[in-house]
């Protein structure tokens, strides 16, 4: 990365180090006495000290994270201030901090949080200098979710790697710990101490609307070697590791987000396939947990989510599974939680279940004070509150954040999207793409019999991280490889005009590639695609999201799966189809038969190569 010209060390107007030492309770002076092996030690006689000095809407604050819009913590664009005084009540993040005490920040692209790392980095360094200038203040946790692949909040420059199905078509630990290791050094350069990620949810359904491509696959046992291998990699930079969505959100087909699922696992089944990732998460010293949204009645028949279920949180997680680290909620905005309860009481459930963190409340005045109102009640303990405030402290001092809270612009430019990191995500990517249908040998593509190549085909929202629409990334990859490619975005729902255009386009070009996504049998897709092929030119499909698309396509010569719409995965297919590197992916979950769902097409396992 470049340097900006600012001259920033990211710590100018921060606290001393006398009123920094001051401000946690003595606890950084023990940490420097101590040295650098003790940060994975943390003294808890030190950190019940800090705890008995607060103040009980303190300790409430402590509780939450949440959003808040802008680039910056204290002067933030005018859009971004009538946001967070619209749905907040505060101008600014430092307001936020002020007001309300909180424990953590998450970040995201879309409250302009992540505009480009050196901006990342000033933002959490004015997050930790508004709260360690209070009274008793304390370093705050940043967090964002950056599963990479279609959820990364954090784009280019930073580096971006495959997602986590991609990394299951893989298959290798090394690849999955090279991530985490490079993915956790740059969120840390940046200031982000806990990443929501990775994904350990098993993705037996195909029709799962949320989950999909964002696990890493369908056989419980690859799933937790790579949850385990991303685990290490993150934490052994200094990020905390998220496991989500306990206690599994891989066989759904409702979107937690607008809707309230069902799992009808039994409890044999949940042990045999949806319990091995998180227990593997644990062995490997997991961070964090996240909660799902959803019922399990083999776990809990009262009906509650598990996010509000003291026989799953408490008596599944934290005394069958031994779990004594940081348990956060998913979102508290989404549906999932808010179906059977106000979001009055979701926050009061969710910590008598056994929560810790509290993530992103719609209203977080109400949710504040509903916590408050139920301790001065009795519903709470002050000693419940205090137990899941030190497991947070705990997770901050190992992390680092009471010695060293701040991050420079030095930092940024040392880690974040280097030439060395950049080219580990290519190399990850060339391990992921899977060739699934290759008739007549069409690939790879011949450069010298296939010159003119028409890319076609959906151009769905982009994910961070993107420099535009598959089709424009697809032909601008096969252009530096030497064809001559050009670019037509079809879309989703490609009308009879659309594609009779796309066919019109094809009569000009020597084959044609067609990205899809999520085709069904009555798409557009799959009409476009039986078109182009009756035209009679060469088609390569490629799968830009779920791989399930081939199952709809049997007229396409040549099929393959991406996993994902970004940059570093669309070029790495394009390398696989113009021959410059083999594919390796195998098939993470079975692919069905269209007309027989009963019957499986392609198993977990498959895929070819040339």
């Amino acid at each position: 990365m470049h340097d900006t010209g600012t001259g920033s060390t990211g710590n100018t107007a921060q606290p001393s180090r006398r009123t920094l030492l001051a401000a946690t309770a003595g606890v950084t002076a023990a940490l420097a006495a101590a040295g650098p092996a003790r940060a994975a030690a943390p003294d808890d006689s030190r950190l019940r000290a800090v705890v008995s000095r607060m103040t009980l809407p303190e300790k409430v604050g402590q509780l939450f994270v949440m959003r808040v819009y802008g680039h910056s913590a204290t002067a933030p664009d005018q859009a971004d201030i009538d946001a967070n005084l619209r749905e907040i009540g505060v101008r600014t993040a430092a307001e936020l901090v002020a007001k309300y005490r909180v424990g953590g920040i998450i970040y995201f692209a879309w409250a302009h949080n992540t505009r480009e790392p050196h901006q990342i980095a000033e933002l959490s360094n004015g997050i930790q200098r508004a709260s360690l200038e209070l009274p008793r203040g304390l370093p705050v946790l940043i967090s964002t979710d950056q599963e990479h692949g279609i959820v990364a909040r954090v784009g280019e420059p930073a580096t971006l790697f495959p997602g986590a199905m991609a990394v299951g078509a893989g298959g290798s630990r090394s690849d999955a710990r090279t991530l985490g290791r490079i993915a956790g050094a740059e969120l840390r350069a940046t200031g982000i101490r806990q990443d929501y990620s990775p994904v350990a949810d098993v993705n037996v359904n195909p029709a799962n609307p949320v989950i999909g491509v964002r696990s890493f696959g369908a056989d419980p046992r690859a799933v937790s070697a790579l949850v385990a291998a991303e685990v290490a990699g993150y934490q052994g930079s200094g990020v905390a590791a998220t496991a989500k969505h306990f206690p599994g959100h891989g066989d759904t087909n409702v979107d937690s987000h607008t809707g309230f699922p069902t799992i009808t696992h039994s409890r044999e089944l949940w042990e045999r396939l949806d319990a091995p990732p998180f227990r593997a998460a644990i062995a490997a010293g997991i961070g964090s947990i996240m909660t799902a949204h959803l019922m399990v009645p083999a776990l809990d028949d009262s009906g509650d989510p598990a996010t509000l279920s003291h026989p799953i949180l408490t008596g599944i997680l934290r005394e069958r599974l031994g779990y004594d680290g940081v348990v956060v909620t998913d979102s508290l905005g989404m549906e999932g939680v808010r179906t059977k309860y106000g979001d009055d009481r979701v926050p009061v459930l969710a910590l008598k279940a056994g929560v810790d963190q509290l993530l992103n409340p719609p209203d977080l005045d109400l949710a504040w004070n509903a916590v408050l109102t139920a301790v001065r009640d009795g519903e709470l303990t002050e000693a419940r509150l205090d137990e899941s405030i030190l497991r947070v402290l705990r997770l901050k001092f190992r992390l680092g954040l009471f010695r060293s809270p701040y991050v420079s612009q030095a930092g940024v430019d040392r880690t974040v999207g280097t030439r060395a990191h950049l080219a580990a995500a290519d190399r990850i990517a060339e391990r992921t793409t899977t060739l699934l249908v290759n008739e007549g040998r069409l690939l790879p593509l011949s450069r010298r019999r296939y010159p003119r190549v028409l890319v076609v085909g959906a151009d769905p929202a982009s994910p961070s991280g993107t420099t535009g629409p598959p089709t424009g990334v697809l032909a601008g990859a096969l252009n530096e490889l030497g064809f001559t490619a050009t670019a037509l975005s079809t879309g989703t729902a490609p009308s009879a005009a659309t594609i009779a255009k796309a066919v019109a386009a094809a009569r000009d070009a020597d084959a044609v590639v067609a990205a899809t996504y999520n085709v069904t049998a009555s798409s557009g897709q799959k009409a476009l695609v039986q078109q182009l092929v009756a035209a009679g030119r060469p088609v390569v499909a490629v799968a830009v999201r779920n791989p399930y698309d081939v199952a709809q396509l049997p007229s396409a010569p040549a099929c393959l799966a991406s996993y994902s719409w970004t940059d570093v995965e669309l070029r790495a297919a394009a390398r696989v189809i113009a021959g410059r590197v083999k594919p390796r992916g195998k098939l993470p979950v079975a692919v069905r038969r269209a007309d027989d769902p009963e019957q499986v097409l392609y198993p977990i396992g498959y895929g070819l190569s040339y």
